[in-house]
């Protein structure tokens, strides 16, 4: 599905501290990219807040609990599950190796930490609205370091794996991939299996982000 571009972004904030979640508003509302339509403060109040707004990002943080599991983690898993048109974003005060693959593989499109400035947190939000990835400076090498795993992947990927990497990154549909190439529909997505396979996303976004930020495209 794709949102028009010109209208700002409905946006549902989940965090367990009311103050923080009030500061964000406050700073976002600052913004006409984005509208702010819900928060919620826990897995379950997230998730009907999802339900009844509809937003097209929920920006969401780790620790929703006092414990010590990162209900987030298992909040972005369920979104993604229920609501694939919903894009996920991790704010966060934790910046670890395993907890941004963690988020990566739930389904996050992009993790950033809570000392970004207001402009760059609406950017992030903007570009995973949009369909693209969003991770500030240090979460992007954490994400590189380890889907690289020491590999030479661009040796790995045939001339035509590439050829089908930049139709993607110019943001081409599987169809009109297709038609550029002259292959069938089917041949596109084995393509696209392939690519996302090696260089370790999950998603055909994804693939565009990481082989962007190695040089590949």
């Amino acid at each position: 599905m794709t949102r028009d571009d010109d209208r700002p972004v409905k946006t549902v904030l989940v965090d367990d501290h009311a103050l923080l979640r009030e500061g964000l508003r406050s700073l976002l509302d600052r913004d006409t990219a984005v509208v702010v339509v819900g928060e919620a403060n826990s897995f379950d109040s997230a998730l009907a807040e999802i339900a009844n707004s509809r937003p097209d990002v929920v920006v969401v943080d780790l620790k929703l609990t006092a414990g010590a599991d990162y209900e987030g983690l298992r909040l972005i898993e369920e979104v993604t599950k229920r609501h694939p048109e919903v894009a996920s974003l991790v704010l966060t005060t934790f910046l670890d190796d395993d907890l941004v693959v963690r988020a990566v593989r739930a389904g996050a499109r992009g993790y950033v930490v809570k000392d970004v400035d207001t402009t760059e947190l609406v950017r992030a939000v903007r570009a995973v609205a949009t369909g693209g990835s969003a991770f500030d400076p240090r979460s992007a090498t954490i994400v590189l370091r380890t889907v690289s795993g020491g590999r030479d992947v661009a040796a790995e990927l045939t001339d035509r794996e590439r050829e089908v990497l930049r139709q993607l990154a110019e943001g081409k549909s599987n169809a009109e991939i297709g038609g550029t190439l002259y292959i069938s529909e089917s041949t596109v997505k084995f393509h696209i299996r392939n690519l996302i396979r090696k260089l370790g996303v999950s998603k055909r976004t994804d693939a565009v982000y990481v082989a962007s930020k190695r040089g590949l495209i």
